[in-house]
């Protein structure tokens, strides 16, 4: 399940200091399953509920890449859309997400350089009233007006 905001993209012109876009979606046994053939990690706590139950989480959880992929969704496809260029990302994991859990993902844009076409985003998840996730975006953005993307 997804409840998204309106795509589309946004070219580094039209960006302001402070938009915010964000997505939710439940993290399904199926999607747990999926990332683990995608990226070949078959880390059994993602997996298997037995192994996951004797670990500090006391059953599975989601993998923390699966949680921060849905930060790209979310600049991929709404802020600033299609188009934009990952330079950077930092993540720091603060709670684990579990089969079953929605997740909020959100994007606010902190600084703009206009010269270097690069916007700054503030990148949180969080699972009801938890913050799951929190990180910090370098990208390069879109502009027609200086010959990229249009």
């Amino acid at each position: 399940m997804l409840d998204n905001m309106p795509r589309g993209t946004i070219c580094i012109e039209d960006i302001e200091i402070g938009m915010v876009r964000y997505l939710r979606k439940t993290v399904t046994d199926r999607d747990i399953s999926l990332f683990a053939e995608v990226s070949t990690d078959h880390n059994p706590v993602h997996l298997d509920e037995a192994y996951a139950q004797d670990t500090i989480f006391q059953g599975r959880v989601a993998h923390g890449m699966l949680t921060a992929a849905l930060i790209s969704a979310v600049i991929g496809e709404q802020l600033p859309g299609h188009g934009a260029v990952y330079l950077g990302q930092s993540l720091k994991f603060m709670a684990p997400v579990r089969p079953g859990d929605t997740v909020y993902a959100e994007v606010k844009v902190t600084a703009i350089d206009h010269a270097k076409r690069r916007v700054t985003l503030e990148t949180d998840c969080g699972v009801a009233d938890t913050v799951v996730l929190k990180g910090e975006t370098v990208l390069f953005a879109r502009s027609p007006k200086l010959g990229y993307g249009g």
